[in-house]
């Protein structure tokens, strides 16, 4: 399945884009997506470690199971000053 994955922040720094897509297997959760995404992209590792994540605009731990066509974002931790 694909589910299509939204950076902000930090992480579209890092992937240099703002939105990738993730080929999953059926079942698949969002440890997997943090999983493949760091793959995909390893500049983003570290960062997915610190980061929340929401599935359709709700925020999800990692053993949330996804469906075809959900839309996952990665939500770097804010600093400012």
């Amino acid at each position: 399945m694909t589910v299509r994955v939204l950076l902000f922040a930090a992480a579209r720094d890092h992937a240099g884009t703002d939105a990738v897509s993730v080929e999953l297997a059926p079942g698949a959760t969002v440890a997997h997506v943090r999983a493949a995404l760091a793959k995909q992209v390893p500049g983003l590792a570290a960062l997915l470690a610190r980061s929340a994540v929401a599935v359709n605009h709700d925020f999800a731990e990692g053993g949330r199971v996804l469906e075809p066509g959900d839309e996952v974002a990665i939500i770097p931790p804010v600093s400012g000053g």
